[in-house]
C-alpha cells in the first residue's frame, strides 16, 4: 500500500522502498526513454505495505471510517479504461480503406479491403477484430478515428503523462480518473475502491492524486493470507495492535489494507467465476487476465466507478507484419478475443459497463524501412457496452494525402478528452467535466446515447 505524493514510511519513520515499475517497451526495445518510467511520478506511488499483491492509496486513517466507505454506490455505472500502451497503430485497427492514400504509403502492411470486417464505404476493422463483430452488429461497439492530443507529442514518457493528467499546464499531481472519482457518491469519505487498477500493483498517472484508489494484480489475494477462519478477529486484532500509534502514509495504508480485507476482500472472494471461457493463448493473456478480474469485480458490486487496465505493448517499429503474421495481427487477435469474452461474461451487466480504449499516440502513416511504423500523432479509440450507439464510425476524417498530413502523421480532428467527456456526460452526469478536463470545450460526436 502507498500514499501519494509522499514517500512511504514504516512505523519507526524509516523510508520504505517500493518496487520499480516494469517499463512498457516495444518488440525491438528501441525506446530507451521508457526504461526511465520508474523515475516518473508513478514511482512515488509504488512503495509501502502490500496486501496479497494489492496496494491502496489513501489519505484516510481509521477503520471506523473505512468500513463504511471502502467503495462508492453499488449498482452504479462502471467505466473500464483499457490503455493500449506503446502507441497502437490506429490505422491498422480502424482501416481507412476508402482513402486511396492508405494503400499508396503501406505497400507491404496494408490490410486488404476484402479481408476487413464491419466495413462501410470508408472504414473497416482489421480481420482479427472478428470476435467483436457480434457487438458491432448489435450496436454495442463503435470506433472514433483521428483522435489524440491537441498537439503532437511523440515521446512515450511525456505523452503518457500528458494523456493521463489531461490537464495541460497544471503542475498538480492529479490524473483525470482521480479527479473524476473525487466528485462521486463517496467523495466526502474517499472510497478506496472507487477506482481500481487491475493487472498492475501500482496505480498509473491517471489514478494518481488526492483521492483513494486501489491497485492489484490479483483480486483473489485481497483477503489477508493466513487467517484463522474460525477466529479471524485474532489476526485483525494483532495487526491493529502492531500499528497502534503509528502515523504516516504507510500506517494509513495499513489501516486501509485491513479494512479492505475484512470488507470488499471477503465479498469479492465469495463471487463465483463466470461461465464464459477466456482465451488462454499467449497473445491474449495480457488482456484476458485483467479483464476476467474486472468482470469479477463488477459482479461483486462493491461500488467501483472506474477500472483501469494497461494491456499490451504496441510499439512496433519493426516486425509489424501483415494480416497473416507479425506483432500487430497477434496483438489485435489477443485483444479482440479477450474483450469479446469480457463483454459476453458480463451478460446483463453490460447495461452498466462502458469500455473505452486509449493510447498515447498513433503511428506514422507511411511504413518505415524495417516494415514497421515510427511514432505518430492521430489515432483511433474504441467504445463498447452501455450507452454506446455502435455499429458506426465517428470522427471527422482529415485525409491521407500529402497536403493533408501533419509532418507525415494523421492529423487529430477530435481531442481525446472530448471522447472521454462524452462518455462521462452520459454515464456519469453528476461529474463536472470542466473539473475533470479543465480547459476543454465539450463536443458531442454522437457515439453515446
Amino acid at each position: 500500500m502507498s500514499h501519494p505524493p509522499h514517500s512511504p514510511v514504516g512505523p519507526s519513520g524509516t523510508p520504505v522502498a517500493g518496487p520499480v515499475a516494469s517499463p512498457v517497451t516495444g518488440t525491438d526495445g528501441c525506446c530507451a526513454e521508457l526504461a526511465r518510467v520508474g523515475a516518473s511520478r508513478r514511482r512515488v506511488l509504488q512503495g509501502a505495505l502490500g496486501l496479497g499483491g494489492a496496494m491502496a492509496v489513501t489519505q484516510l486513517f481509521g477503520e471506523s471510517v473505512m468500513q463504511t466507505s471502502y467503495a462508492g454506490t453499488p449498482g452504479g455505472n462502471v467505466l473500464v479504461v483499457l490503455s493500449l500502451r506503446g502507441g497502437i497503430d490506429g490505422l491498422g485497427v480502424v482501416v481507412p480503406h476508402g482513402d486511396a492514400g492508405y494503400y499508396k504509403v503501406r505497400p507491404t502492411t496494408a490490410v486488404p479491403k476484402d479481408q476487413l470486417v464491419c466495413a462501410d464505404a470508408m472504414f473497416g476493422l482489421h480481420p482479427k477484430m472478428a470476435p467483436l463483430k457480434p457487438f458491432w452488429t448489435s450496436g454495442e461497439l463503435a470506433a472514433i478515428q483521428a483522435v489524440g492530443l491537441p498537439a503532437p507529442n511523440r515521446s512515450h514518457f511525456s505523452a503518457i503523462e500528458e494523456i493521463e493528467d489531461a490537464a495541460p499546464g497544471s503542475e498538480a499531481r492529479s490524473g483525470w480518473v482521480n479527479r473524476m472519482i473525487g466528485m462521486g457518491p463517496s467523495s466526502a469519505t474517499g472510497g478506496v475502491l472507487d477506482a481500481v487498477q487491475l493487472g498492475l500493483n501500482y496505480p498509473t498517472t491517471a489514478l494518481s492524486g488526492d483521492r483513494s484508489v486501489m491497485a492489484t494484480n490479483d483480486l483473489s489475494r485481497l483477503a489477508l493470507p493466513g487467517l484463522d477462519t474460525s477466529v479471524p478477529e485474532r489476526r485483525y486484532g494483532s495487526l491493529a495492535a502492531a500499528w497502534s500509534g503509528a502515523t504516516g502514509p504507510l500506517a494509513r495504508s495499513a489501516a486501509d489494507a485491513v479494512t479492505v480485507s475484512k470488507t470488499a476482500g471477503s465479498t469479492i472472494a465469495g463471487v463465483a467465476a463466470g461461465s464464459t471461457p477466456y482465451p488462454t493463448v499467449w497473445n491474449a493473456d495480457p488482456f484476458a487476465a485483467p479483464l476476467k478480474s474486472a468482470a469479477r469485480l463488477i459482479r461483486a458490486d462493491v461500488g467501483t466507478d472506474v477500472i483501469a487496465i494497461d494491456a499490451g505493448s504496441w510499439d512496433f517499429h519493426t516486425g509489424y507484419g501483415t494480416t497473416g503474421w507479425g506483432s500487430m495481427q497477434s496483438g489485435i487477435d489477443g485483444l479482440a478475443q479477450s474483450l469479446a469474452a469480457f463483454l459476453t461474461d458480463l451478460g446483463p451487466l453490460r447495461s452498466r459497463v462502458t469500455v473505452v480504449t486509449i493510447s498515447e499516440f498513433g503511428r506514422r502513416v507511411q511504413e518505415n524501412g524495417s516494415q514497421g511504423f515510427d511514432h505518430g500523432w492521430g489515432n483511433m479509440m474504441l467504445v463498447a457496452g452501455a450507452g454506446v450507439r455502435g455499429g458506426r464510425y465517428f470522427g471527422r476524417w482529415p485525409g491521407l494525402g500529402a497536403a493533408e498530413l501533419a509532418e507525415g502523421d494523421l492529423k487529430v480532428t477530435t481531442d481525446y478528452r472530448q471522447v472521454l467527456g462524452e462518455v462521462l456526460a452520459k454515464r456519469f452526469p453528476d461529474r463536472s467535466l470542466p473539473t475533470v478536463f479543465p480547459g476543454v470545450t465539450p463536443a458531442t460526436l454522437g457515439f453515446m446515447a
